[in-house]
Order: C-alpha cells, then sequence, then structure tokens
C-alpha cells in the first residue's frame, strides 16, 4: 500500500514535467506557427492577427501560467489549424490508438511468450534455430515494411482482408465510448463489429509480428536463465513433470523482466505507430501527433504527448503493481 500512495504521489510531477517540457520545447524550435499552418507567406497584419488570437503574442510566462490553468481544468484548448476542441479531438483518437495497441499486444505477446519458452525448452536443437531466426527477423524487419507486405498478400493477392480504415465505408454503428469493439458489443451490431475486427486484423499483425521477435527474445534469455537455477534442478530431482518444472518453477520466475518489457512495448506503441497508422488510414493518436508537428499546432501537439504519457505512466503503474502479484518477496515493501 505504502509503494501504490508513493508511485501516485508521484503522478502529477510527473505529468508536470512532461507538460513543462512539452511546452518549452514547442516554443523554442525555430519557425513560425501561423506560416507552418496556413502554409503560404501571410503579410504581417495577418500574422500578428494570428498571434493575438492565440496569445502567441504574450510573455511566454503569462502563456505558461494560461496553458497550466486550462490544463487543470481538463480543458486542453482548440486546434489552430482546425478550430476543433482539443477535447472532441482526443474522444475521436484515443479510442482506435487504444484498439490498436491492445490487439498488437496480445498477437506479440502470444506469439513472442509462446516462441521464446519454446525456443528456451528445446536449446541448440533445431526448432530453437528456427524461433531465433525468426525473431531475429521479426526484429530486423521494420513495421511499414511489414505492413506493405501483408497488404500484399492478404489484401491485394488473397482479397481475404480489407486494406485500411476501422470500418467498411457506408456502415454505420451508434458511438457511445467510440471504442468501435465496445459499442458494436452493446449495441449488438454484428456486422460492424466483424467489418471493424477484419479492418484491425493488418495493422495490428504488423505491428505484433515485429513486437513478437523482441518478446520471444527476451522471453528465451528470461527463460534459459531461471531454468539454470538450483531450485529448477533440484524440482526435476524430485521427479516433477517437465511442464510443471517449466511453467510454475521457470516461467513463473521469468516474468519479472517480461512484464516490463511488456509495458515499455505498449507505451511505445500509444504512440509510436505513425508509419502503421498511415500505410492502413487508422485515425489514432500518432497521425493527430504527426499533423499537429508538421503545422506546428501547440494545443494538438500539447494534448497528445501530455495524454501518451498519462497512459505510458499508467500502464507502467500496472506494470509495478503486477510484480508483487507476481514475486511475493515484493509483497511487503
Amino acid at each position: 500500500m505504502k509503494y501504490l500512495l508513493s508511485r501516485l504521489l508521484w503522478l502529477p510531477v510527473v505529468m508536470w514535467a512532461v507538460a513543462t517540457l512539452t511546452f518549452v520545447v514547442l516554443r523554442l524550435v525555430p519557425g513560425n506557427a501561423a506560416d507552418a499552418i496556413f502554409n503560404l507567406n501571410l503579410p504581417i497584419e495577418q500574422i500578428e492577427q494570428f498571434k493575438a488570437q492565440w496569445d502567441l503574442d504574450k510573455p511566454i510566462t503569462q502563456q505558461y501560467l494560461a496553458f497550466m490553468g486550462d490544463l487543470l481544468r481538463g480543458d486542453f484548448g482548440v486546434s489552430m489549424s482546425s478550430a476543433v476542441p482539443i477535447n472532441r479531438l482526443l474522444y475521436e483518437r484515443i479510442p482506435p490508438t487504444v484498439e490498436l495497441a491492445v490487439a498488437a499486444m496480445i498477437i506479440a505477446t502470444l506469439i513472442g511468450v509462446s516462441a521464446g519458452v519454446i525456443s528456451a525448452v528445446t536449446r541448440n536443437r533445431a526448432l530453437d534455430f528456427v524461433v531465433r531466426s525468426s525473431s531475429l527477423l521479426g526484429m530486423s524487419v521494420p513495421w511499414f515494411w511489414t505492413a506493405i507486405v501483408l497488404i500484399i498478400v492478404f489484401a491485394v493477392q488473397l482479397r481475404w482482408l480489407p486494406v485500411g480504415g476501422r470500418i467498411a465505408g457506408g456502415m454505420d454503428y451508434e458511438r457511445i465510448t467510440n471504442f468501435m469493439l465496445i459499442d458494436t458489443l452493446i449495441t449488438g451490431n454484428w456486422a460492424a463489429l466483424q467489418s471493424h475486427l477484419r479492418h484491425l486484423i493488418l495493422p495490428a499483425l504488423a505491428i505484433g509480428l515485429t513486437s513478437a521477435g523482441f518478446i520471444a527474445r527476451l522471453t528465451r534469455g528470461a527463460m534459459l536463465e531461471v531454468m539454470s537455477k538450483d531450485y529448477v534442478r533440484a524440482a526435476r530431482a524430485k521427479g516433477l513433470h517437465e511442464r510443471a518444472v517449466v511453467f510454475k518453477h521457470g516461467f513463473r520466475n521469468a516474468l519479472l523482466p517480461i512484464l516490463t518489457f511488456l509495458g515499455l512495448q505498449f507505451g511505445a506503441l500509444l504512440g509510436g505507430a505513425v508509419i502503421t497508422e498511415m500505410v492502413f488510414s487508422w485515425p489514432g493518436l500518432g497521425r493527430l501527433l504527426l499533423d499537429g508537428i508538421l503545422r506546428r499546432d501547440y494545443p494538438v501537439v500539447q494534448a497528445t504527448v501530455i495524454v501518451v504519457a498519462f497512459i505510458y505512466v499508467i500502464v507502467n503503474l500496472a506494470v509495478d503493481l503486477a510484480y508483487h502479484l507476481v514475486d511475493p518477496r515484493l509483497r511487503n515493501t
């Protein structure tokens, strides 16, 4: 309980640091927000009018205080380029990214952990060589290349799956949470659910297969280290079944580094799958952040970075709490 309280107390400090750093870095980058947004040379009068509209003509300290005041009220402001409230943009973009990240992590975890355990158990045999080679290939191939190959094979050649988007064109569903999986299940719209799942498969595979390579290598290394311990040899000497030795005494004690990597990888997927979102026309946070950076849209970039950082911190907090469930030695700390 003390550990949880200490982490929760540090949460607002971390978020304040992220918000402040994002605010300062954006304004230190050379260039003019008006030129970046409108992509043309505006007259001086219009530029000054634009700056006054967005308080860019005020001292940076006043801008910062106004920004933090709005942030404390949960108001991220309005987009400079589209005049759309940021809260509305986040409502539209967070669910697709979370759905994609969760689906990709499920695929990566199932494939990576299974492959890593199999590789460790069959060390220096043919199956181990196949798993290691496949995981190395998965680690070396970038997401966008995997995405293009999947599109060519499953969308163009076999025509099994759609190329991009979240749902088939012209198909509607009732938006409640904007998490399409949840909304279609709640309303019983099975046609929309099926269409969404078919659109989700390829982008999730593109990210998940690459991440699976890293997870497989990490799982193999952690398993080999644990399986060489004295308590594992003692379990074998007692005559326990090999499956019990591997999973009860081996895999459970190898979980800590795997959980750490899964938490970090999930956080990276939230804001790092920009290329995959672009390839599959997936309307997520990655595309929103990229558009905001290219247009120097300060409110959009600030809000997106803060939201991704917040989710990242929460995921890592959940991973730390999972440590206490996996390792009894940590429960009294």
